[in-house]
């Protein structure tokens, strides 16, 4: 792509979702993602019912009165984009392709998140990890992500959101609110997902196609799998077909959500034939 065609890319998709953060998900954002530490603020004198764990001794021994510390909530927060650029995510059938609605919606919880003044970084990873850009602060860091979506070219095609997991857990000792942004086609990742759920506030966004899970009467198709390459033909015409397509997304779908819920983490279904500000609206206020 060339250096102004992407230029004229970021800029389109920074006016949109810079518009969408500021206008919409900026309080409920605020309110959904807290600091979850206490830092200390300042001294001041002990009033009756302060708790006295509280009692700062060396300023209490300074001027013979006791003299509490006093704590507040850390606001500041490193966000983490997990972001799958695996080859499935060239597929869209609708609006547009999986790979840019998730890019669009990355960049919305970018935007979001240096307007509370959060630090932001981003790993992309297909079945392994492409790239890790570290959490900082700023529009132009902001930029580098959006740019990195629209112009990479994953090195894999597959998808190991287990490998994913441990890198990112590995890497990341400071806890902090990571979106793992993905179309979940992958297996056996219960483990990893446990495991960074305990140590990170993990929220899961799953991009879907209305054709992954209902397949249309059109006769004889060819299906080629975007990450092993493997091909057949499917007749859709068959009503046996459809039924097995239609039941093994189900399947797949409701054993995702049964393992979000076993360890507790919230998670909005995006699709590229509606639009993502509702399931995220509705995300933001659960956690209010």
């Amino acid at each position: 792509m060339e250096a102004s065609e992407l230029i004229k890319k970021v800029r389109r998709i920074e006016i949109k979702t810079r518009g969408l953060s500021q206008h919409i998900f900026a309080g409920e954002y605020h309110s959904a993602f807290k600091g979850k530490g206490m830092a200390f603020s300042e001294v001041r004198e002990y009033f009756y019912g302060d708790d006295i764990r509280n009692i700062d001794w060396n300023v209490t021994a300074r001027f013979n009165h006791p003299f509490v510390k006093v704590f507040e909530e850390e606001r500041e927060l490193t966000v983490m984009l997990l972001i799958d650029v695996s080859g499935s995510g060239e597929f869209g059938t609708i609006n547009i392709l999986k790979k840019n609605l998730i890019t669009e919606v990355s960049a919305v919880l970018a935007f979001s998140a240096i307007q509370n003044n959060d630090k932001v970084g981003a790993m992309l990873f297909s079945d392994t990890v492409e790239k890790f850009i570290p959490p900082k602060k700023g529009r132009q860091h902001i930029l580098r992500i959006i740019r990195e979506l629209i112009e990479y070219s994953p090195v894999q095609k597959g998808t190991n959101i287990s490998e994913a997991l441990r890198f990112f857990t590995n890497m990341q000792k400071k806890r902090s609110t990571a979106f793992l942004i993905s179309d979940f086609i992958d297996n056996g990742y219960d483990d990893a997902i446990k495991i960074a759920s305990k140590k990170h506030d993990l929220i899961a966004l799953k991009v879907s196609d209305n054709r992954e899970k209902e397949l249309p009467s059109v006769g004889m198709i060819y299906f080629t799998d975007a990450e092993t390459g493997e091909s057949h033909w499917v007749d859709s015409s068959s009503r046996l077909a459809r039924d097995v397509y239609r039941n093994h997304w189900e399947l797949r779908q409701k054993s995702i959500n049964e393992l979000f819920v076993k360890y507790g983490i919230d998670s909005a279904d995006l699709n590229t034939g509606a639009d993502y500000i509702k399931p995220l609206m509705t995300l933001f206020k659960k956690r209010i």
